[in-house]
């Protein structure tokens, strides 16, 4: 098995006098020009060497550096292009968040599939990334929120075909490193304090060589080699086990990491008060906290052994935060002290960055996918500004923040947090009740609360784990709270994984061709002919267990079920027979037409839509754009599809939004609609370029999934633009009209509106006003007046319930005072009263009552459905009301129980319940031993 250590030794380093070490702490492989150099550089091997001694020639601010960055490369040569979201969701389903710059263009542009927007291009991308929340604030270096800058390069190897969206090298090792020891170099470094550390590279199925480049103790670069792929035969074994192979593309992907180049600029004791500098002032103000000049000193030594506190290294955390105050010579309760606040602080200051980020790119807090992500981190973001008890608004600090970022969202933005801050708290207090309940049976079985139910809690009441220790400490349980805890509960949502659809497909449907797609020449086309180029037949797939057939033409104009879109019917037809299609299906380019005949392979058909129900389908998807372009401009830019589903009598359209949609919100969404109807423009299709289509539109254009390929359909109607594979009326007026239906929440941050389309929105209003009509019939009122006179016979109904529940109270009360033929008899000290009353539950128990409350044991009985009992004890008499009901229960076939003072049963014999209740004074004394 081979190593990649040739792969390392590049013409560029014997050049410029580069030397192999090893590192004497970690044993990692590095190359260096410093002749001396025993170390990789890295933290912990060694520490931050730039803290108050910046180690470039300047001190840059964020946009400063970015503009510093992206302009050298542009001067050599590569084409700067603009960012992207930080929902990668929003072009791809194999993840949420993005976490690099290479997310980018995966997966279609490093398959090669499609070209990339430039070769060789530079970018500064914001990530995001949830696995270091919980080393945000304690390292000094880690932030969740954070600019990767980064120079790509897209290669595909000579001796291959033209079957991929590039070709040729434009550059690759030694040029990647030449490119980065420059640009050090430009800014001011110095070269021989430069380390590029061999550290080989696995992620997503590819492989390759990498370096980290380390300069003054911190990670500036990352420079990725992605060349292979996994290969159960490969030749190089790579640190996940599995084996690899060279791909035909190899790709160029490095990071450098913004925040950290402008720390490294400016030598701050952290990142944070290099990228957060007016956020931490102002927090610092807000929790008075004022640090004297022994403090500042002590403050500054401990950051440059931050990195000691890497979560992902660290086994033991108070251990390594004991070594640090050891190092320094302060007790470490006193660092704690002093350091915990500040921690504090510089997290809030970066997870507030996070979620101007999150809400600014239009993701809203739900429970599932980045929706969930975003949730946990403003819960987190909250709990810690709690904590400083500092009088600070978050959906300010998350402004401050949108307003630097030049996100135009920013009311919307603030309306978002203030909603969720108000359901954490609903949260908080119901949460609370249930952790103290649970933490009473752990302090009982004398064992720690889990990690796996601090992450339960979590998840399902948004308690964080120091709010679960406080509620446990109080009744005497203890909680087991991993270090990593945030990290753990992000590892449960931070996938994108889409389910894995497997189907079987038959191995002849490789060796057709793809069907040709008429539907899309002319959508109002109705008959077409075809050749039968194969036939499948599925045993029991049929009607009453019959076969079924999938029928492949070499070209159809029958649309297959995709995008929410239900499939055309129709028939298929010979000189001999007509066979009838109830579904399409496309699979992998060819289209299988579903029928309940066999037409004959190599036959000539002629195929005929049923063209009532495809413009049907046509009206409502053309609708849906409709509607989803009009909720855009009602709720705002953050609402998006999050699914949909077009059908012929009515279709839905699910939306993200944080908050119930009013009837005032419905009503515009439902106006605005139908002006884009009344407008009657036109709907048009166009096929550009991805590239193209994305730097225009951007990747709302992706609103209901991401096809692949390098050009892509679009839809225009009005305003709105859509990567669409539906079929489309010709005109919004073709729409007729639009009616929403409903809306109902099918999740937190997701609305769904159901509405009708065309002949199916009439139908709708004529069945609204059949229902309004014979309303108004029985009221026996003109229509205008029903809901007045619904409103009248509601309040008269509820009053006369209040008058019947008063009168059945009385009644009660009438028969406890000796109007109700009750027998009486003596239990001890205490009157017991056996009484029969024929009557509901409710007036049985008001019985039982009446008489409690007036010092007496009760038992009343009731034949009006099966037989009834309930008893009644006041406080003090020696009877169990429970046992007393159950054994009644028992002699009419049925059960019973409860408390000790009230209990109720009953059972089907109510023919035996007379002689229960002649029974019942025994049962009474048995019960009370008298």
């Amino acid at each position: 098995m081979s190593d990649l250590e040739a792969e390392y030794r590049l013409d560029y380093f014997e050049e410029e006098g580069f030397r192999r070490g090893q590192c004497t702490e970690c044993g990692a492989h590095f190359w260096t020009r410093d002749p001396d150099r025993e170390t990789c550089g890295e933290p912990p091997c060694e520490e931050y060497g730039f803290i108050d001694d910046p180690g470039f020639d300047e001190a840059y601010e964020l946009g400063e550096m970015r503009e510093r960055f992206l302009s050298f490369f542009e001067a050599h040569d590569h084409e700067r292009i603009d960012p992207y979201p930080v929902a990668a969701n929003r072009w791809r389903d194999d993840v949420l968040l993005t976490q690099a710059s290479i997310y980018d263009f995966q997966p279609l542009v490093t398959s090669g599939e499609t070209p990339p927007p430039a070769n060789p291009l530079c970018i500064s991308q914001p990530c995001i990334r949830m696995q270091d929340i919980d080393n945000v604030g304690r390292t000094g270096r880690h932030t969740m929120a954070f600019e990767m800058m980064s120079h790509t390069a897209f290669n595909a190897r000579e001796d291959v075909d033209d079957e991929y969206a590039y070709e040729g090298e434009v550059y690759w090792k030694e040029e990647t490193v030449a490119y980065c020891d420059e640009f050090f170099v430009d800014m001011g470094a110095d070269p021989e304090e430069i380390t590029y550390i061999e550290d080989p590279w696995v992620g997503g199925g590819n492989a390759g060589p990498a370096f980290e480049v380390i300069y003054k103790g911190a990670e500036l670069g990352t420079l990725v080699f992605m060349s292979m792929s996994e290969d159960p035969d490969g030749e190089y074994e790579m640190k996940d086990g599995n084996t690899y192979s060279p791909m035909d593309t190899y790709i160029v992907d490095t990071g450098y990491g913004l925040e950290r180049w402008t720390w490294v600029s400016q030598g701050t004791p952290t990142v944070y008060e290099a990228v957060y500098p007016d956020t931490i002032a102002y927090l610092k103000d807000a929790a008075a906290i004022d640090h004297g000049e022994e403090e500042e000193e002590l403050i500054h030594r401990a950051a440059k052994l931050a990195g000691h506190l890497d979560i992902d290294e660290v086994e033991d955390m108070d251990a390594a935060r004991d070594n640090i105050a050891d190092k320094l010579g302060v007790e470490p309760a006193r660092l704690h002290e002093l350091m915990r606040p500040l921690e504090d602080i510089y997290a809030i200051a970066d997870h507030v960055r996070t979620l101007a980020y999150m809400f600014g790119d239009g993701i809203v807090p739900s429970n599932v996918g980045t929706g969930y992500l975003a949730r946990m981190v403003l819960r987190r973001t909250a709990r810690l500004i709690d904590g400083l008890d500092a009088d600070v608004a978050l959906d300010d600090l998350v402004d401050r923040q949108a307003k630097r970022l030049d996100y135009e969202n920013r009311e919307t933005i603030r309306d978002i947090v203030r909603s969720e801050v108000r359901k954490y708290e609903e949260t908080l207090e119901r949460g609370s009740r249930k952790v103290e309940q649970l933490a009473e049976e752990y302090a009982e079985r004398g064992e720690p609360i889990p990690a796996s139910q601090l992450v339960e809690f979590y998840d399902s009441h948004g308690l964080q784990p120091d709010m679960v220790t406080e509620i446990a400490e109080d009744v005497g349980a203890r909680v087991d709270e991993p270090d990593d805890f945030y990290s753990l509960v992000a590892s449960r949502h931070d996938s994108g994984d889409a389910f894995d659809e497997t189907e079987e497909t038959d191995a002849r449907l490789g060796d057709l061709p793809d069907t040709e797609e008429l539907y899309y020449d002319d959508q109002y086309r109705a008959e077409f002919e075809a050749v039968v180029l194969d036939v499948f037949e599925r045993d029991g797939e049929g009607e009453d267990g019959g076969p079924a057939y999938d029928v492949v033409l070499d070209q159809t104009m029958f649309y297959p079920e995709g995008g929410g879109q239900p499939a055309d019917h129709g028939t298929l037809s010979t000189d001999d027979m007509t066979v009838q299609v109830s579904d399409v299906q496309m699979r992998d380019g060819v289209v299988l037409h579903r029928t309940d005949e066999d037409p004959g392979k190599g036959e000539f058909v002629r195929g005929q839509i049923d063209m009532s129900r495809r413009r049907r389908l046509m009206q409502h998807h053309t609708a849906t754009h409709v509607i989803g372009h009009a909720a855009r401009e009602v709720l705002g830019s953050h609402v998006r599809q999050a699914g949909a589903q077009k059908g012929t009598d009515s279709s839905r359209i699910d939306i993200s939004h944080y908050d119930r949609l009013s009837r005032d919100e419905v009503k515009a969404i439902e106006r605005v609609a139908n002006e884009i109807v009344t407008d009657n423009t036109v709907v048009e299709q166009e096929w550009p370029h991805r590239n193209e289509a994305e730097s225009e539109h951007g990747f709302d254009l992706y609103q209901g999934g991401i096809p692949p390929g390098e050009t892509i359909r679009l839809i225009h109607v009005a305003e709105d633009v859509q990567a669409c594979a539906g079929t489309h009326v010709k005109r919004t007026g073709d729409i007729g009209s639009i009616r929403i239906l409903n809306t109902e929440r099918i999740q937190d941050g997701v609305e769904r509106i159901t509405f009708a389309a065309g002949i199916a929105a009439l139908q709708h209003d004529q069945t609204q006003e059949d229902y309004l009509r014979e309303t108004a019939e029985t009221f026996d009122v003109a229509p205008p007046e029903v809901p007045e006179t619904a409103a009248r016979f509601f309040t008269e109904w509820k009053e006369r319930g209040k008058r019947i529940e008063e009168l059945k109270e009385q009644l009660a009360e009438a028969r406890a005072s000796g109007g109700g033929g009750g027998e009486e008899i003596e239990i001890g000290e205490w009157t017991a009263v056996i009484q029969r009353v024929d009557a509901d539950m409710d007036e049985l128990r008001a019985t039982a009552n009446a008489l409690v409350d007036d010092g007496k044991i009760a038992v009343v009985g009731g034949g009006a459905d099966g037989a009834q009992f309930v008893v009644g004890v006041p406080d003090g008499a020696p009877v169990n009301a429970g046992r007393v009901v159950g054994e009644l229960a028992s002699l009419v076939g049925g059960g019973g129980g409860g408390p000790a003072d009230f209990a109720q049963g009953g059972g089907p014999d109510a023919e035996a319940l007379d002689d229960a209740l002649e029974s019942a004074p025994g049962i009474l004394r048995d019960a009370a031993g008298a």
